[in-house]
């Protein structure tokens, strides 16, 4: 075997790739979300409408990823194909966004890159599992690091970008796509026998199978409660941050303050937490990882909006823990799923269980947009408190079965 062989076949070789090409790609997500700003102007959008920008892309997502997991797309086909495909797709319908005329023809492309990007998340969740078997919590946690670091990478862009027009913030999101999916197109190889395992024909079977797995929906019901805080957070907290400054006095370059700031809450100590969080999940257990993340972040949802017009490193210090643990618990869902379904039927639990979790995005992002005018920034985050504390208490019972002991090498 000659040494570039041996390289390839090196487990953290095949993960770090993995990773950075989900860094670039998921910079799609909210390319169009933070250069709200313009587009508001441009367009004459409401506060509903801006929303949009960000949900319809969860609502092409959950109308991909129910298709998929239904009918078994992410079990039949060879996944880093499925990874090149979408993130061509999703590039060239971002790319396509600069030329929208009207903001109803801009969301429609927006939902056509959440239809593009289940060929991304859940896939790379499937190569990473292939790549790191033994280690999936802080494997899945190194991966949901770059979904982190990619989806807060557009607020760095627009920041070194501030004095250029929109266009080109969008355009440069699109490039870092096709390069990601070169990443996995042309580097990355197939994991040994990877391609002999992948079923031919469509089974209904799997879906069932899924639905079945008591234990595995008590991770996804830990998921779907996660959810609901995560994105509503992604999205509008670097709204919430720029009505800070700005209310609190300091107008000038607001928006360049909140989009580096934004950068690292959501993406550096997002993407730290996810690491530590993946690391201390193999050594002492999924649910009580899972759990003290979700405990710390509900509590950061009931004080965040206190710090409003406060200064600004009370605010950032309150942040900075928020975007740690709203996103730590986040590989431990799908590390949980992965080990408590059948390795055949893996695709379609994992993409079965983003699925759901992005639906109830949709509700929740929507939810702030309509609130935040009567509760005002103050109170309208304790909303997303709901969601982790109902996960607590999934993962809580999770921990309580025997079948939980799956998980971790039984540390649960």
């Amino acid at each position: 075997m000659s040494f570039l062989k041996k390289w390839q076949s090196f487990t953290w070789f095949g993960v770090g790739l993995i990773a950075f090409a989900e860094v670039l790609t998921l910079s799609l997500w909210f390319s169009a979300s933070v250069v709200y700003s313009p587009l508001q102007h441009l367009w004459h959008l409401n506060s509903f409408e801006v929303a949009l920008l960000t949900s319809s892309v969860q609502l092409g997502f959950v109308l991909g990823a129910f298709l998929s997991s239904f009918i078994g797309i992410a079990d039949r086909f060879n996944p880093r194909k499925i990874f090149v495909i979408s993130a061509i797709v999703g590039a060239g319908a971002n790319g396509l966004f600069v030329l929208s005329t009207f903001w109803q023809q801009g969301i429609l492309l927006r939902i056509l890159t959440g239809i593009a990007m289940v060929g991304v998340y859940p896939i790379a969740v499937k190569l990473i599992v292939q790549w790191s078997p033994k280690h999936r919590g802080l494997a899945i946690g190194v991966l949901i690091a770059s979904l982190t670091l990619g989806s807060a990478l557009p607020h760095l862009i627009l920041f070194f970008g501030f004095s250029v027009s929109w266009q080109y913030v969008v355009l440069a999101s699109s490039v870092l796509a096709l390069v990601g999916a070169a990443i996995i197109g042309f580097v990355l190889p197939d994991r040994v026998n990877e391609a002999s395992q992948i079923p031919s024909k469509i089974s209904l079977n799997s879906f069932k199978k899924v639905l079945s797995n008591k234990e595995a929906m008590l991770a996804n019901y830990g998921y779907f409660g996660h959810m609901w805080e995560l994105y509503g957070m992604w999205t509008w907290f670097p709204v919430f941050i720029y009505s800070s400054y700005v209310a609190s006095g300091h107008p000038t370059g607001a928006l360049a303050k909140a989009a580096i700031v934004s950068f690292v809450v959501i993406g550096i100590a997002g993407a730290t937490g996810a690491i530590v969080a993946g690391y201390l999940a193999d050594k002492v257990g999924r649910t009580i990882i899972a759990s003290v993340s979700m405990a710390i972040s509900g509590i950061c949802c009931l004080v965040i909006g206190l710090s409003y017009e406060s200064s600004s490193w009370i605010v950032i210090s309150l942040a900075i823990v928020w975007g740690a643990s709203v996103i730590a618990d986040s590989a431990q869902f799908s590390a949980a799923v992965s080990e408590l379904s059948e390795p055949k039927y893996l695709g379609t639990a994992i993409t079965f269980q983003t699925a759901i979790g992005f639906f109830i995005t949709i509700i929740s992002i929507n939810l702030i947009a309509v609130a935040k005018g009567p509760m005002g920034w103050q109170w309208v985050f304790t909303l997303l408190s709901i969601g982790p504390f109902i996960g607590v208490y999934a993962m809580l019972r999770l921990r309580s079965m025997d079948g939980s002991l799956k998980m971790a090498n039984g540390r649960r």
